[in-house]
């Protein structure tokens, strides 16, 4: 399966590894492109892929090609490439906010597209990847998706109008994770634990919690039950964050940024 990634940023280098490092690697040929030849001869040699400054190239060796750009760049660079598109081609998107109409307009109405919102957890293929379908993609075409994003993570597949939720709650979810573990952490060290054994038993703690959750499916309600006996020392810490709206804080911040997403549409 000859893959090309078109802007290799931070995501499509976490794509690109995970594939190779998947126990699926031999069925990946992966080339990619970026701005300069100095940036292209780095990341060839780096992650043994053939990486050029080449777009129409691109396009007229790869199957599918992996739109790794920035939202704002997706419409002038689709539309300088459209006539170089080929029919049954797929255009696998994670440009954030952009739609599949959209994208499939700018690429001359010849490429599928299937839109995606992966995470960088897809890195050490720990990730969250939501995918739609655009009218123009058949049900081979959305399983090979799948397949693809499979090899990084766990996948789900959404009707279009949810993927702005989506982006805020798994696309923007591991920053919250982060800032979650960090708090944490700090906490160990104002309780006097050295701050490395502090962030291990944080960030440990929320793995194993999650894995809880996945493994088990059960509601997470039921879980936190289990560990908060009467009159014992979580239900206390339980208080303090309901008395700091920990609970709310968080919806807010996933509504903000899913908000944030489809407001970007306006500006394209």
């Amino acid at each position: 399966m000859k893959i090309g990634i078109l802007g290799f940023g931070k995501m499509g280098e976490a794509i690109a590894n995970g594939l190779m490092e998947s126990s699926h690697s031999k069925e990946f040929e992966i080339t990619a492109t970026t701005r300069t030849e100095t940036k292209a001869a780095k990341i060839s040699q780096r992650l043994k892929i053939n990486c050029h400054t080449e777009n129409e190239r691109l396009l007229a060796e790869a199957e599918i090609i992996l739109l790794c750009i920035k939202p704002h760049q997706a419409e002038k660079l689709l539309r300088e490439l459209a006539p170089k598109f080929k029919k049954h081609q797929l255009i696998l998107s994670i440009c954030a906010s952009v739609t599949t109409e959209q994208l499939y307009l700018w690429s001359g109405k010849k490429a599928a597209v299937i839109r995606t919102m992966p995470n960088t957890p897809c890195l050490i293929r720990k990730g969250m990847t939501v995918l739609c379908a655009g009218p123009s993609a058949t049900p081979d075409q959305l399983e090979t998706s799948k397949r693809i994003f499979g090899n990084l993570g766990e996948t789900a597949v959404i009707e279009e109008h949810l993927m702005d939720g989506a982006t805020g709650l798994s696309g923007c979810g591991p920053a919250y994770v982060y800032l979650i573990i960090e708090s944490l952490s700090e906490a160990g060290v104002k309780l006097g634990l050295p701050r490395d054994i502090s962030t291990l038993l944080a960030a440990q703690t929320l793995s194993g919690a999650s894995q809880m959750v996945l493994q088990r499916g059960v509601h997470p309600a039921e879980l936190k039950n289990e560990v908060t006996t009467p009159a014992g020392c979580t239900i206390d810490g339980l208080m303090a964050l309901e008395e700091g709206r920990l609970r709310v804080t968080l919806i807010k911040a996933v509504l903000a940024a899913a908000k944030r997403s489809e407001s970007l549409r306006e500006k394209f």
